[in-house]
């Protein structure tokens, strides 16, 4: 996906997440956490502060909720603490790349076995 398509994603699912609770039939339900489609998997992990982050995966990978708490930590350690960093932008910081495709590529690692 090119930048916009993911701020098209990420704005939808923003709006979908903010009302599922009210939508929701049963009481004390919280957020939508995933959604499962034919193609793909979409899902997502809110902090305590509110920032949401959401992953696109093949439909049944595993562990993504794992991968999003680290993603999170990887955020917080050099987006955040990068001065040059504005909110509600994307994020452009090349520390935080290079440790995000380090994650994946531990964790895609780790789920095959090699």
């Amino acid at each position: 996906m090119d930048t916009n398509d993911s701020l098209r994603v990420a704005s939808l699912w923003h709006s979908m997440h903010a009302i599922s609770q009210q939508l929701s039939p049963t009481t004390g339900c919280s957020e939508i956490e995933l959604l499962e489609a034919d193609t793909f998997d979409l899902h997502i992990f809110q902090s305590l502060t509110g920032t949401k982050l959401f992953v696109v995966c093949e439909p049944g990978t595993q562990h993504m909720e794992a991968l999003l708490k680290v993603v999170y930590e990887l955020y917080t350690d050099y987006v955040l603490n990068n001065p040059f960093y504005e909110t509600k932008i994307p994020i452009r910081c090349e520390l935080f790349d290079i440790n995000l495709t380090q994650a994946i590529q531990k964790d895609r690692v780790a789920l095959l076995g090699r």
